[in-house]
């Protein structure tokens, strides 16, 4: 398959894979066409999809399967007015009908919404007249219901709304008697155009309100490199990745880089992670790669991995925020495994990583990845120098990079506020090494200034998850009259470590950083709390720590 569109598949080094790495470009690229159905007829019965539940259900579809059951999805929304153009959000979880209205709603040239169960009303409203959504797919259980039909009197936009499960409200279409009985959509001339829009994100960012990131056609085939070489993927693989499917990680790891490999996308549908039933999934169904966020790794690293059978195991990847090299290190020493790191956003596809050919180096995120040009910039716009801490910026010359997004969908001034001067703006810090590897620093926003010094959050958080007692850490600046800023710590401790809570473990965790990194980026101040505010994709938001303490 990916023949079709590399005019080099295969690579010796990543002196090899940068120097040559060149896409064929299709004029009229459709991912569901081209790539799911072009498998179903080169491969119809091998697995492209194998899916269980916490529940012990499980179903298994093939190639063959999805585009039947894909191009049927696709003639039962259109026989709902469902076209060319139109935004159908999509709350469905980890439900394997996610991946059929997707790829239904690509073979319509219809633009879809992935969004998370979690929204409330108020959520929902906003996006739909953002949007200007038409349609809303759902999971039908109570909450989402009820939110989703709250939203209805708000949005004029929208026209219908689909239940997926039990529970079908009156209004509601309902998907399980109705999509069996639609007529199968036939692939029109013209389908598609590489430039219009395939999907918009609203970005769960760390501040501010969401922001619609459009991605065009290309970047499914931009995701190329992130299953193929990023995930090592090929026919026989039988990859996971962790992540909801409202968020973007779940176009990283669960839909297009893994079926251009030809790879089984392995769904585990959970409604709460636990590390011992993850573990024992990539157990029970032999998975062979697996993706995750730093923060799972180091609830997976607290396990007894002897318990569990996990020889099938052959690849793990990790991307969603910084890793700290404690988690990679206790990982290499319970599997053998590498953690290979992979860095990138909403509106990227992967712009860093370590690839098979590198040798990881705990804590990086990697070289760049072949197809962007990437580079770190001083405040003034000058290229920084080896080891100094910059911002991370893809040089966009005349041509938009495959995989990079079109735009903030009617937003002119917010896309030109990071896109202009042939930059892109990525607002994340790094530094990078005499290797060429990559280093992150954290948001520009979450530089810490104190006493004259510019602490990375990271790098003290990296600090304090050596010590035992700490699972989960968030570093953050607090205002001081003498400091300008004074660094502070709110904690996350492990369950053998919390009654331990108090003065002494404060001084304790306070010398521990003195000892690990710096002196002056030591946390004066310490907070023990439950759990760290996050994103949906599982990123700490510091900004509202920050918030909270100067309230």
């Amino acid at each position: 398959m990916i023949e079709k569109y590399l005019k080099q598949t295969s690579f010796c080094s990543y002196e090899d894979y940068s120097e040559h790495l060149e896409f064929i470009v299709p004029d009229e690229f459709n991912f569901a066409y081209d790539v799911v159905d072009g498998w179903a007829a080169e491969r119809p019965d091998a697995t492209a999809l194998l899916w269980t539940n916490d529940q012990g259900a499980e179903h298994r579809f093939s190639f063959a399967e999805m585009k039947q059951l894909t191009d049927q999805a696709a003639g039962y929304l259109n026989s709902l007015g469902i076209g060319h153009g139109d935004k159908v959000m999509l709350i469905l979880k980890r439900r394997y009908e996610f991946w059929i209205c997707m790829l239904a709603l690509h073979k319509l040239g219809a633009i879809a919404i992935p969004a998370t169960h979690m929204l409330t009303t108020h959520d929902i409203v906003y996006r739909n007249n953002r949007a200007g959504t038409k349609a809303i797919i759902c999971v039908g259980e109570e909450y989402v219901l009820k939110q989703v039909e709250g939203s209805r009197e708000e949005s004029p936009t929208l026209e219908s709304i689909i239940s997926i499960g039990e529970l079908v409200p009156e209004g509601f279409h309902d998907w399980q008697k109705e999509m069996p009985k639609a007529e199968p959509y036939v692939r029109p001339a013209h389908a598609n155009s590489n430039d219009d829009t395939l999907l918009i994100y609203f970005t769960s960012g760390t501040s501010g309100e969401p922001k619609m990131v459009a991605h065009d056609h290309l970047y499914a085939l931009g995701h190329l490199t992130t299953g193929v070489f990023w995930h090592n993927l090929s026919s026989d693989s039988i990859h996971l990745t962790v992540a909801d499917t409202g968020w973007g990680k779940a176009a990283w790891g669960k839909l297009y880089g893994q079926w251009f490999a030809g790879a089984t996308v392995f769904v585990y549908d959970h409604e709460k992670f636990n590390a011992k039933n993850m573990l024992a999934q990539i157990s029970r169904y032999h998975v062979t790669s697996f993706c995750a966020p730093p923060t799972v790794y180091r609830f997976l690293i607290r396990e007894d991995f002897a318990d569990y059978d996990l020889s099938s195991l052959r690849y793990c990847c990790t991307a969603g925020e910084a890793l700290n090299p404690s988690v990679y290190d206790r990982f290499l020493e319970l599997t053998g495994i590498r953690l290979m790191e992979g860095f990138g956003q909403t509106e990227t596809t992967m712009t860093l990583g370590t690839m098979p050919w590198m040798e990881p180096k705990p804590g990086s995120m990697g070289k760049p990845n072949a197809q962007y040009k990437i580079g770190l910039i001083r405040a003034d716009g000058t290229p920084c120098e080896e080891g100094e801490k910059g911002e991370i910026v893809i040089h966009v010359d005349g041509k938009k990079p495959i995989g990079l997004f079109k735009e903030y969908y009617r937003d002119e001034e917010l896309t030109a506020e990071v896109w202009h001067d042939g930059l892109y703006h990525t607002g994340d810090m790094a530094w990078r090494d005499e290797d060429g590897y990559y280093w992150f620093e954290g948001r520009i926003d979450d530089v810490i200034k104190s006493s004259g010094y510019r602490i990375g959050p990271f790098e003290v958080e990296s600090a304090l998850m050596t010590h035992p007692a700490v699972v989960e850490c968030a570093i953050t600046g607090v205002p001081d009259d003498i400091r300008g800023m004074v660094v502070k710590a709110t904690v996350v401790l492990a369950k053998e470590w919390k009654d331990k809570a108090g003065e002494p473990l404060i001084k304790e965790l306070q010398n521990h950083v003195k000892r690990v990194t710096a002196p002056y980026k030591y946390p004066r101040i310490i907070e023990f709390v439950d759990e760290l505010p996050k994103t949906i994709s599982g990123k700490i938001r510091r900004v509202e720590i920050r918030k909270r303490d100067n309230a």
